[in-house]
């Protein structure tokens, strides 16, 4: 789709790699516009049923450009802020550019709202902003070794991209805070036993693209507002949590697609859903 980030689809499995491997995937003006125009058209296509984002090379996403960072230093330039337009202006990153998300948040919010399902496949570091695109899949699946870090303070900022809302449904309270004061960088079997890992695999991306396959092959119309009642959960109140799930219900039950599933399954046969 880009120079920055290439998208194959197969059989539903859509597999996208950000392609930026000598700049260990960091995140420049042109990444953050690959990935917010990358999840908007695959969320516009509806034969994609599920999504393996990783990284070529030797990491999924090292952050933010050194680039951005060296010119913030040339007397404080505003400019330079991951995502901005370069205008400076005060209050910029207030502005909602993306529904309730500004630019640079929606780089990983995106695929979080997106109405199929998405898994990370991470190798060797997520770190800052890197971490936070990460967040935004429904799984994410880890290679050993791999390092992860709230990286932001490091560079004086705080975590701006999604990462604080999301983290705090993975996370215990405490360890979030203690990550994002001290920018630690953490292992692979921590991110498990913290809860920002899914499952340590020794080839995230091809395990990953096993799983992708195996939710490629369920009704889509159920994985949609599967993935939309999970999304919604933490937000609602238990009595609107509830609704929602009687009208989700509603829309699938007794469709040609959940039909399917159930004389698939009774014929010992492969499913042929509709997109």
């Amino acid at each position: 789709m880009s120079d920055r980030i290439s998208v194959t689809i197969d059989q539903g499995v859509a597999d996208v790699v950000l392609t930026r491997g000598d700049k260990m995937n960091a995140l420049d003006d042109a990444m953050f516009a690959a990935l917010i125009d990358t999840a908007e058209q695959l969320g516009a296509d509806k034969s994609v049923r599920c999504i393996v984002l990783s990284g070529e090379g030797r990491a999924f996403c090292a952050g933010l450009d050194m680039g951005n960072f060296g010119k913030m230093a040339d007397g404080g330039d505003k400019a330079s802020t991951p995502g901005t337009s370069g205008e400076g202006e005060e209050g910029r990153l207030e502005k909602r550019t993306h529904g309730i998300a500004n630019r640079p948040q929606y780089a990983a919010w995106a695929w979080r709202e997106l109405p199929m399902p998405v898994i990370a496949a991470v190798h060797g570091v997520a770190f800052g902003g890197g971490l936070q695109i990460c967040l935004g899949a429904d799984m994410r699946f880890l290679a050993p070794g791999t390092r992860m870090s709230v990286m932001e303070i490091k560079w004086g900022l705080v975590p701006d991209m999604a990462g604080t809302q999301i983290m705090r449904h993975l996370v215990r309270d405490d360890i979030v805070r203690e990550l994002t004061y001290t920018g630690r960088i953490f292992s692979a079997e921590e991110a498990l036993d913290y809860g920002f890992a899914t499952r340590l695999v020794d080839d995230p991306h091809t395990e990953a693209m096993t799983v992708a396959r195996d939710i490629a092959n369920k009704n889509p119309s159920a994985i949609r507002s599967a993935k939309h009642l999970l999304t919604q959960a933490p937000l609602l109140s238990p009595a609107d949590g509830l609704m929602l799930e009687s009208t989700e219900q509603d829309k699938i039950i007794g469709k040609p697609n959940q039909v399917e599933a159930i004389m698939s399954n009774m014929e010992k046969r492969a499913p042929n859903f509709k997109d």
